[in-house]
């Protein structure tokens, strides 16, 4: 393929300008912003990336192993193996969901993120550490990004740069976004809120480094849930909610004390928010694109977004890239409609489970009770580690709706333990 740069398409047209030209900008270095930005420049387009770097996600940091084989990302950075979750109930009870003969592998965010901005200026993608401002126009209508970078220890600088395609990728409260496609979709979203703390190593609060506990109790979320995930020699104590009232680090401490890790070393604190819905549309028709949390690619119930980020960033990527080579902005709008048909099913099921099953504790109750079910703990599992929803055994699937039936209602007895 015959890949056409920024500079190819001034020389054609005569232009020349005192501002420095890229084909793509990717505002914002998460894993979706780092994933769009490898993409893209390995397809020979001049990027590039625009990262603040000062800022860690609120994270589990779970990674299926579909990740893992289409991102190749390399054992080395997968800090701990899940091999089963934990679920816990309003009223205590534990429901153990092993994973067969398989893991989900657990990272930093701090140091997974890095990794892939690091990944992708290998690729060739142009780092540059700053803050974004605005996307304003020239005379000739080509986007102009202004953003701020520190120069010294105190002050700051205005630059800006030209880009005939933009992406961004700057969070659920998209800068990007609301220049461009305004605030009249604006996604509905959870405020989490984690502490990494130092692992206890002699097993207190029945902590167990190679399973993720999922607490669902209003008490500690009255519309999510809280989390222990093991992250080697630390872990992610955390929580979730949509509610503005609730008080988040106070869940947390109630979590931490409760499970007795509230003697441990807290490494760090992170909080923001995560949207729970797609955004209807991600690009302005001409030359923005939006990925990652900036699209609303994060899994309603279970809040996971890193796979869905990152695959976000390659479809946004591929969309960009054909927008380019083809002259033609309707191929922006295909990076949806690409995502939503591998993925909009289970972000519709999902949204579904949320609405119903979290609504109350004594809903909770029976969810928990629910996932003692083997076939419900198989085909969850191969739903999550796959990214898909298992087809074959349609037994199973009525199986399991007329017992999401009965524990919705009522008529299915609740397990009192184990």
């Amino acid at each position: 393929m015959d890949v056409r740069t920024v500079d190819d398409v001034k020389a054609e047209n005569g232009q020349h300008s005192a501002l420095e030209d890229f084909d793509v900008v990717v505002v914002g270095g998460g894993p979706a912003g780092a994933t769009a930005a490898e993409d893209l420049a390995k397809k020979g387009r001049r990027v590039m990336l625009l990262d603040r770097s000062d800022r860690i996600k609120p994270c589990g940091g779970a990674i299926p192993p579909r990740l893992i084989r289409d991102f190749n990302i390399p054992d080395s950075l997968l800090v701990a193996h899940a091999t089963s979750a934990r679920m816990v109930s309003p009223k205590g009870v534990e429901v153990d969901m092993p994973i067969d003969g398989g893991s989900v592998g657990m990272v930093d965010r701090e140091v997974f993120d890095e990794w892939l901005r690091e990944r992708a200026t290998e690729a060739g993608a142009e780092r540059v550490k700053g803050h974004f401002v605005a996307i304003e126009r020239g005379a000739d209508g080509v986007a102009e990004i202004v953003f701020k970078v520190k120069k010294g220890e105190a002050d700051e600088e205005l630059r800006r740069v030209r880009a005939r395609m933009v992406i961004g990728a700057d969070g659920a409260r998209s800068k990007v976004a609301h220049q461009t496609l305004g605030e009249g979709d604006h996604p509905k979203c959870v405020f989490a809120y984690h502490e990494v703390v130092e692992a206890p190593q002699d097993g207190r609060g029945g902590y167990d480094g190679a399973r993720c506990d999922i607490h669902y109790n209003g008490k500690l979320s009255p519309d999510f849930y809280a989390w222990v995930f093991p992250h080697g020699k630390t872990m992610s104590v955390g929580v979730g909610s949509a509610n503005k009232g609730f008080s988040l680090r106070g869940a947390v401490k109630d979590l931490r004390e409760a499970s007795g890790f509230d003697g441990d070393a807290t490494i760090r604190c992170e909080g923001a928010p995560i949207p729970l819905k797609p955004r209807k549309k991600w690009d302005n028709g001409k030359d923005v694109m939006l990925a990652g949390d900036a699209a609303g690619c994060v899994a309603p119930a279970s809040g996971e977004g890193i796979y869905y980020a990152m695959l976000g960033g390659r479809c946004a990527a591929d969309a960009v890239d054909a927008t380019l080579e083809t002259g033609d902005a309707r191929e922006l709008a295909k990076a949806r409609k690409r995502y939503m048909k591998e993925h909009g099913r289970v972000f519709f099921i999902l949204g579904i489970m949320q609405h119903f099953w979290y609504r109350s504790d004594k809903r909770r109750e029976r969810f928990v009770s629910i996932c003692k079910d083997p076939d419900v703990q198989r085909l969850t599992w191969d739903a999550y580690m796959n990214k898909r929803l298992v087809k074959a055994n349609h037994a199973a699937h009525a199986k399991i709706f007329f017992k999401d039936l009965a524990h919705l209602v009522g008529l299915a007895p609740v397990s009192r333990g184990g």
